[in-house]
């Protein structure tokens, strides 16, 4: 009987946790399964007229939630960092992304781009105050290392320009950036607002495409059009969404470093849906990535109390180190 009462209060607050969890894993599987998408997309679609067509994709789902749903506008506090995050990655990362892996190999963009989640723990920890725990840290080495390898693996033999590498550098500093930004909003106003309106001020930066996107349409396949608005369907909407739904509920470098599991799963979409068998550096690298995620994501067990020590040791206790 005393036992019962005892766990109670923790159970609660496994909840919120396994929800977060959930929508972490969301985000991954989907943000993997666009590179697949974006390889059809792309070879239709310019990197500005698929960044413009994606977001009003996302724009238009996300506009219809927020009516069924009945959200309003974003509280005035929260608009600085819809704002910023809004043209950071939501706009000018999704732009230069598309452009700069035109540009460069596999291996280098690998290399460049999964600088984005250590730039997230870094300026998380200077501007947010996160804290910067040893498994974290460690963690994101091994998946770094796991996703550089996966990157070298699949290379081809094209080059990597000075101008590409500068653009997936730019792209890996708006992605931390924006990041680092949607955090304060999100004390503020809900993850679907927040996705919402930073995904249009995203989809406002890139109307200067307009033009490149109605006449590519024109001539893109039925294929490359639908894979462009399932990425605006899925890995933005829906992706950014439980992103945000996740981040809420957790420090920004951890989140981060919870994307380290994307390489490891593009290798295995690509396996199932265009029928690349990985080689064993691949798998290896692979390996590598989920192994990080696992590191960075863990934390100490707390210490078993002793029999006497549990005797009038307090409720609230029970679910710290949860």
């Amino acid at each position: 009987m005393m036992s019962t009462a005892r766990t109670s209060p923790s159970a609660p607050s496994r909840r919120p946790q396994l929800l977060a969890a959930g929508a972490a894993t969301v985000t991954v599987v989907l943000w993997a399964s666009a590179f697949v998408s974006i390889r059809s997309a792309g070879e239709a679609y310019s990197p500005g007229a698929l960044a413009l067509g994606r977001l009003l994709a996302g724009v238009v789902t996300l506009g219809v939630i927020c009516l069924v749903r009945r959200e309003g506008l974003p509280p005035r506090p929260a608009w600085r960092g819809i704002a910023i995050s809004g043209l950071l990655w939501f706009g000018f990362y999704m732009v230069v992304l598309n452009w700069g892996e035109q540009q460069v190999d596999a291996g280098t963009a690998a290399l460049v781009v999964n600088v984005g989640p250590i730039l997230i723990a870094l300026l998380g920890a200077r501007l947010l105050g996160d804290t910067l725990p040893p498994r974290l840290v460690a963690g994101m080495a091994v998946s770094f290392a796991g996703a550089v390898t996966v990157g070298l693996s699949m290379s081809g033999e094209g080059g990597s320009s000075l101008f590409g590498v500068v653009l997936c550098l730019l792209a890996a500093v708006a992605y931390a950036g924006g990041v680092v930004a949607q955090k304060p909003a999100l004390g503020h106003a809900s993850a679907l607002q927040v996705t919402t309106f930073g995904c249009l001020v995203g989809a406002v930066l890139c109307l200067p495409f307009t033009g490149q996107l109605v006449h590519e349409a024109v001539d893109a396949p039925v294929s490359a059009t639908l894979n462009m608005v399932y990425l605006g369907v899925f890995p933005t909407a829906l992706a950014f969404t439980t992103w945000a739904y996740a981040l809420a509920r957790t420090t920004a470098g951890r989140m981060g470093a919870t994307t380290y599991a994307v390489p490891a799963l593009v290798v295995l979409m690509s396996w199932l849906a265009l029928g690349e068998v990985p080689g064993l550096l691949t798998l290896a690298g692979g390996a590598l990535c989920l192994a990080g995620v696992a590191v960075s994501r863990s934390r100490k067990r707390a210490r078993a109390a002793a029999p006497d020590e549990m005797v009038g040791s307090r409720p609230e206790n029970a679910s710290r180190s949860a």
